[in-house]
């Protein structure tokens, strides 16, 4: 955790940077600023090391996914682009999916989560039009699945969670939430301070994401050690 400290200090200048001019015109100077916690994360997962080996597989698609991150976010600022920019961030949601596994499945999650997903689909739904009644619908079920991914990888019950593990679930959650507020704001009710509220809880999810690259050399390590105590129970029972 020391050795993580230092590392993150950009990232929590920029977010007070971004906070601080809270931009609303779209320019290529609030684009800028919007994306710059964005790039201090993709630095910090440089930092912590990357390379081709299989090892660093799980930091490789954290890393892709927060470059889809930021180009969504630029492009995010000009309000024409919010179509390429959904279709940037569903990118960066396949990249979390695949990071996080589907090991442990955890249905019962999957199931109360998708629930919660059809809702708000349902009450989101009269407000969309064109492409977006399609293109809505289908990142949210990806936000949705990347969430019920990173949840389930913390396992209390068997103590085989770790701090980094807990850092993408809250962070899962954060993104939940942000998206959720930005696609009420956008296509259902105008939120008071929807652009500090949608933000905050975006850099937070982002944060907590980044922060589960670190140590991910071991995460491949500790899914097959809970796959071989899974398989050894069954054969025990």
């Amino acid at each position: 955790l020391k050795s993580v400290g230092p590392k993150l200090v950009p990232f929590f200048k920029s977010v007070s940077v971004y906070f601080i001019l809270l931009a609303e015109q779209p320019s290529l100077l609030t684009a800028c600023f919007k994306c710059l916690p964005i790039i201090s994360l993709i630095v910090f997962v440089l930092l912590h090391g990357i390379s081709l080996s299989q090892e660093y597989t799980f930091s490789r698609r954290i890393l892709t996914g927060l470059i889809f991150s930021c180009i969504g976010d630029a492009l995010l600022v000009w309000p024409s682009c919010f179509t390429p920019g959904m279709c940037m961030f569903a990118l960066a949601q396949i990249m979390y999916i695949s990071a996080f596994g589907f090991i442990p499945l955890n249905i019962a999650l999957g199931t109360i989560l998708y629930a919660m997903c059809s809702l708000v689909i349902y009450a989101l739904m009269p407000g969309l039009n064109g492409i977006l009644v399609i293109g809505v619908p289908v990142y949210t079920v990806l936000l949705t699945t990347m969430a019920w991914r990173a949840i389930s990888r913390v396992q209390f019950y068997k103590e085989l969670w770790t701090w980094t593990k807990l850092c993408s679930c809250i962070g899962s959650i954060c993104f939940l939430i942000s998206d959720t507020l930005l696609g009420f704001h956008y296509f259902h009710t105008p939120l008071p301070y929807s652009q500090v509220s949608i933000m905050l809880t975006y850099y937070a999810a982002q944060l907590g994401i980044a922060l589960s690259a670190v140590g991910s050399k071991n995460s491949n390590n500790n899914n097959n050690n809970s796959n071989d105590k899974d398989d050894a129970a069954l054969i025990k029972g």
